[in-house]
C-alpha cells in the first residue's frame, strides 16, 4: 500500500513540474520548445593548458553551435558552467577560482544569447606535507625513490602527482614485485590552510624471479629461439623482459601471434616463474607487386616475392624483379641468422643488371656473400666479398668488361624519430672497396665513398634537410674503374635539375660523360608546413663528379617543391632550374618514398 501511495504521489507531481516549466518559459517571454537558438559563449581570463581544458569541459561551450539548442538547455547548461570550470582547473591546482559569469537574453526572439565567464584562478595550492612509506620485503631495495618525487613547497599538479605515483609503482614492477599493494595514496585539501597533504604507503610484498622458457609451436627449432631470449633463469622478474620476447619474436615475421604465459602458479619456494611461449606460425609466401613512377627511372614494374622461413634455422629468401626504361634488374638474397638472430646474419645475394643511362650502358652480374652485424653502438656493419664480372660501354672509345673478386667493407646507421615521415634523424653511410691486379682480377683500384643526410625540425612545421656525398678512388686511370663503380652526377637524389648520371668529366673528343674518380655533391633545403600532410619546400643542389684527366664543372641548380606525407613516405614534386646548364632550364622531378 506504501509503494503504491508514492507512485501516485509521483505521477501527481508530473504535470505541476511541466505547468512550472511552462510558466517560467512564459515570464521569459519565450517559448519553451522553440528550437535553433542561437548562442555564443566567451571565456576570459585564462591562457594555455587551463584555457583549452576548461573549454574541452564547458558543456555550454561545446553545445553552442547545436542547430537543436533550446532556451531551456541554455539554462541548464549555464547554471552548471561555474562548477564545470572549477573542475577544470582542479588538475592545476587551483582550488579557489572565482567565476563572474553573465547571462545577455536578446531582445529578439530571433537573436543570440551571450553566456560570458570571467575567470580568476587564484594561486594554485601547494603540498603542506608528504606521508611517503615504503614496506615489505623490498623496503630497502635502493632502487625506490628515498623521497617521494612531490615534496612540500611543490605546487600539486595532477598530472605530476599521477607520474609520481606511476614512478614509484613501476620501479616495484621492474623490481619484481608482483604482489606490491598500494596501501594507501589519497591526496587531502585543506580549505582553510590551502595546503594538501599527500600520503602513499606501498607494501612491496615478495620478490619474484625469471626461470626457464618453454616454446610451444611447431616451426623452428628450440635452440634456435632460446637465441630470442635475452634474460636468464634467476634473473629478477621484470615485465618488460617478456614484452621484449615478445617484440623480437614478432618481429622476425615467421609467427603470425606470439603469446608469452607466465606460469606463476608453477613457482616453487623460491619464486622463479617457468615462461611459456605460444606462437603460431606465419604464413610461409609473401609477394607483392607494385607500379610507379620516379623521373630518374620513368614508368616502373616491381615483383617481390619473400619466404618468411626455410627450415628449421629460420633461413629466409627474398627476391625481386625491377622494370624500367632505363635500367632492369634481379636481386635475391638468401638470409642465414647467426649470433644475434633479430640483427646479425650472414646473406648470399646473386644479383643482374642492365643499365641504359644518359652516360653508360651495360650489363652487371654479382654474386656476393657477407656477413652483417649489429655493433652495440648501434652501427651496421658489413664484411663481404663480391664477384662481378660486367660488361660496359661508356664512350664511343670506352668499351670494356671487368672480371675479378672485389672484397667491400661498410657501415651505416640510421638514427630517426619516425622511419617513415622523419622529423629529426640523419643517415650515414661509409663504403670501402677495390681489388688487385693479378691477384683478384685484371686491373686495380680502391675506392671510398661517405654519404650523410640530416633532417631537422624548428618550431611548428619547418623542416630542414642537408645532404653530403663524396667519394674518391684511387686508381691510375678512370679507365681502370669499370662503369659501376665510377662517380657521376645529376638526378634526383643528386643535382636535380639533370637527368640521371647525366653529370661528370666529359670526353674531350666526343664531349661524352665518363665518370670520374671523385665526387663532392651536397644539397640544401627548407621545408614548410602549409596545411594537413601538404608542405612547400625550396632547394639548391651544387657539385659534381671529378677526375684529375678530364675537366669536369662545378654545377649548381635551386628549385621549389610540393611534398605530400602517406604512409609510405612523401610524395615529392619539384621544379628544378640547372642554374649553371647552357643554356639554362627547367625539370620535373617525381618521387616517393622516406627522406631516410
Amino acid at each position: 500500500m506504501q509503494t503504491h501511495a508514492l507512485q501516485r504521489r509521483c505521477v501527481a507531481r508530473r504535470p505541476r513540474r511541466a505547468a512550472l516549466l511552462l510558466c517560467c518559459g512564459l515570464l521569459l517571454g519565450l517559448p519553451a520548445t522553440v528550437a535553433g537558438v542561437s548562442l555564443r559563449v566567451t571565456v576570459e581570463g585564462l591562457e594555455g593548458q587551463q584555457e583549452k581544458n576548461v573549454l574541452a569541459l564547458l558543456g555550454i561551450y561545446q553545445e553552442q553551435n547545436d542547430s537543436g539548442l533550446t532556451v531551456p538547455r541554455i539554462l541548464a547548461l549555464y547554471r552548471r558552467a561555474p562548477d564545470q570550470i572549477r573542475d577544470a582547473l582542479a588538475p592545476f591546482g587551483l582550488y579557489r577560482v572565482q567565476v563572474e559569469d553573465n547571462l545577455d537574453r536578446p531582445e529578439d526572439p530571433n537573436g543570440r544569447w551571450v553566456a560570458s565567464f570571467r575567470v580568476d584562478p587564484g594561486e594554485p595550492v601547494k603540498i603542506g606535507s608528504v606521508d611517503y612509506r615504503i614496506t615489505g620485503p623490498g623496503a630497502s631495495n635502493p632502487a625506490f625513490p628515498e623521497t617521494f618525487p612531490l615534496q612540500p613547497g611543490d605546487v600539486l599538479l595532477h598530472a605530476d602527482y599521477d607520474k609520481a605515483k606511476s614512478q614509484v609503482t613501476s620501479v616495484a614492477s621492474e623490481q619484481g614485485y608482483l604482489d606490491a599493494e598500494l596501501l594507501r595514496h589519497i591526496v587531502l585539501i585543506d580549505p582553510v590552510a590551502y595546503t594538501a597533504h599527500v600520503e602513499f604507503h606501498l607494501d612491496t610484498g615478495p620478490r619474484w624471479y625469471l626461470d626457464g622458457v618453454s616454446f610451444d609451436q611447431d616451426l623452428l627449432a628450440d635452440d634456435f629461439l632460446e637465441k630470442f631470449v635475452d634474460f636468464a633463469p634467476g634473473d629478477v622478474y621484470d615485465p618488460d623482459l617478456l614484452l621484449g620476447l615478445q617484440g623480437r619474436l614478432i618481429g622476425t615475421e615467421y609467427f603470425s601471434n606470439v603469446e608469452i604465459v607466465p606460469l606463476k602458479d608453477q613457482a616453487g619456494p623460491d619464486r622463479r616463474v617457468p615462461v611459456r611461449v605460444v606462437a603460431e606460425r606465419n604464413k610461409a609466401n609473401k609477394y607483392r607487386v607494385g607500379v610507379g613512377y620516379a623521373t630518374d627511372l620513368g614508368p616502373r614494374f616491381s615483383l617481390d616475392y619473400r619466404r618468411r622461413y626455410i627450415g628449421r634455422r629460420g633461413h629466409k629468401l627474398k627476391t625481386e624483379i625491377e622494370i624500367a626504361p632505363v635500367t632492369q634488374s634481379f636481386v635475391a638474397e638468401y638470409r642465414i641468422p647467426v649470433r644475434d638472430p633479430v640483427s646479425d646474419y650472414v646473406q648470399i645475394r646473386p644479383e643482374v643488371y642492365s643499365f641504359d643511362t644518359a652516360s653508360r650502358q651495360g650489363t652487371l652480374f654479382k654474386l656476393g656473400a657477407l656477413q652483417s652485424v649489429l655493433t652495440p653502438s648501434g652501427w651496421r656493419r658489413n664484411l663481404g666479398l663480391d664477384y662481378r664480372y660486367e660488361d660496359y660501354e661508356v664512350a664511343d672509345d670506352d668499351s670494356d668488361s671487368f672480371n675479378g673478386l672485389v672484397p667491400n667493407a661498410s657501415w651505416s646507421r640510421v638514427v630517426a624519430d619516425d622511419p617513415i615521415n622523419t622529423k629529426n634523424g640523419h643517415r650515414i653511410r661509409l663504403l670501402l672497396q677495390g681489388t688487385a691486379r693479378n691477384v683478384l682480377s685484371e686491373t686495380s683500384y680502391l675506392s671510398g665513398s661517405l654519404s650523410y643526410k640530416a633532417i631537422r625540425t624548428l618550431g611548428s612545421g619547418n623542416r630542414f634537410i642537408g645532404r653530403a656525398n663524396v667519394g674518391a678512388t684511387w686508381a691510375s686511370s678512370v679507365q681502370d674503374v669499370p662503369a659501376s663503380q665510377r662517380f657521376f652526377a645529376g638526378g634526383d637524389n643528386s643535382i636535380r635539375g639533370w637527368g640521371l648520371d647525366a653529370l661528370g668529366p666529359r670526353d674531350p673528343q666526343t664531349g661524352s660523360i665518363i665518370g670520374g674518380r671523385y665526387l663532392a655533391v651536397g644539397s640544401l633545403e627548407y621545408q614548410r608546413s602549409i596545411k594537413g600532410p601538404w608542405s612547400g619546400a625550396v632547394f639548391t643542389d651544387f657539385g659534381n663528379a671529378f677526375d684529375p684527366d678530364y675537366n669536369a664543372d662545378w654545377e649548381q641548380s635551386a628549385g621549389l617543391g610540393l611534398r605530400f606525407a602517406t604512409p609510405i613516405g612523401p610524395v615529392r614534386l619539384d621544379v628544378a632550374y640547372a642554374i649553371t646548364k647552357e643554356p639554362a632550364g627547367f625539370r620535373l622531378h617525381v618521387g616517393l618514398g622516406p627522406d631516410l
